[in-house]
């Protein structure tokens, strides 16, 4: 059998061999037909939105909050049901839904960014034709745009966590979190334990939660934006807070990236499958997706130039055991979900067009066991479902 070397090859042969065994380039596919919209709600400015059965079908129903007035809309007509009003509050800029006072049914917990305030709502016993209790959870934190609930310190309850993106009050410039008390119905408000004290500038954003070090403790990471409205050359990162051995010491502070314009989203995940916990983010307030290889968070890019992906899912979205992505970018709507092949390279598949959004979840919410998106359009004044078809 005759043999060869490269050295009897051609330099364009060479090159053509060599591009083949490289990864292939970040593709986009047009897969606005295999998506159907549904618009759940239209006409006011809806920042975020949740989903769970609240009404007892089987079926997720949506929970939202615009022009003062918390409303239910139950599935699958989406029959609209006026569950509380808040005068002092335009718009809850960030929700969660978990059963807070654990009677087995879900309740709503939303937030208002400046000044702070943090609300719980209590299911009540018939969910669709009662006012929903509204509870105090917390005052003190300001810049409330994160929100996430996760179990914190590992104590088989969830934790509430916030941002307090404001250099102002007691707890400038931080990230804190919120155990449930024992009684929270009767509970004055939730103590705030401080995950960065004074340790966050630059008007962080979003938060994400997972061991990111491998020692069994959940850490806590957020994106800053930084630009104008933050003090000068202050934010435009990314980084992680590292917990403690026991709660009542400070946790530490990681930098991920500093040169980040407009970060607002990151979650820790294995992206590539190696074992290491890896970062997922967005530059909400800017231009792109990206993930950080740990552990010396080398970055790789995701979308380079879709403009403001405000919200972001970081979640395995088809079903092969590997950790996808999806958004819908206010300054370019569209809504587009990111395919990892299990080693960090991407497709980016188009899901819809025209859609602003603010907020984005990921669940099956016709129950026929795929995974949907969920959508709070800001500009669009609409909150819609994109159906996996």
């Amino acid at each position: 059998m005759p043999t060869f070397s490269l050295a009897d090859l051609r330099p364009t042969t060479i090159l053509l061999l060599l591009a083949a065994t490289l990864p292939a380039q970040a593709e986009t596919v047009d897969d606005t037909a295999l998506w159907k919209k549904h618009v759940i709600h239209s006409g006011t400015q809806c920042l975020t939105a949740v989903a769970a059965d609240f009404s007892g079908d089987g079926l997720p129903d949506v929970i939202t909050t615009s022009a003062k007035t918390t409303r239910l809309f139950v599935a699958p007509d989406w029959q609209e049901v006026v569950i509380g009003e808040h005068p002092t509050v335009k718009s809850f800029i960030h929700s969660e839904v978990f059963d807070v006072d654990g009677d087995g049914d879900a309740d709503y917990i939303g937030a208002n960014y400046n000044p702070g305030l943090i609300v719980w709502m209590e299911q009540p016993d018939e969910p669709t034709k009662q006012r929903w209790p509204i509870h105090l959870v917390d005052d003190q934190v300001h810049g409330i745009h994160g929100l996430l609930k996760g179990d914190v310190d590992q104590d088989g309850k969830l934790d509430l966590l916030a941002t307090s993106a404001q250099p102002r009050g007691t707890y400038p410039e931080s990230l804190a979190w919120f155990r449930v008390p024992d009684q929270p119905r009767t509970a004055a408000r939730w103590e705030p334990l401080i995950v960065a004290d004074k340790d966050a500038p630059g008007l962080t954003h979003y938060l994400g939660l997972g061991d990111v070090d491998g020692d069994g403790r959940p850490d806590v990471a957020t994106g800053a934006k930084g630009g104008a409205a933050a003090a000068p050359s202050i934010g435009e990162y990314f980084a992680w807070w590292q917990a403690p051995e026991s709660y009542d010491q400070p946790w530490t502070k990681h930098m991920i990236s500093d040169s980040q314009p407009g970060a607002t989203n990151i979650h820790p995940a294995d992206i590539n499958g190696d074992g290491q916990t890896d970062f997922l983010a967005s530059r909400g307030h800017g231009r792109g997706v990206v993930w950080f290889e740990g552990p010396d968070w080398k970055q790789h890019t995701i979308h380079a130039t879709l403009q403001e992906p405000h919200c972001l899912v970081v979640q395995d979205l088809d079903g092969d055991q590997d950790i996808d992505a999806a958004t819908c970018a206010f300054g370019d709507k569209l809504a587009v979900w990111f395919e990892n092949d299990g080693q960090g390279h991407f497709i980016t598949h188009l899901i819809g067009r025209d859609q602003e959004a603010y907020d984005i979840r990921a669940l099956d919410m016709d129950n026929d066991g795929d995974t949907d998106l969920l959508i709070a359009g800001r500009g669009s004044k609409n909150v819609v479902w994109y159906e996996k078809l």
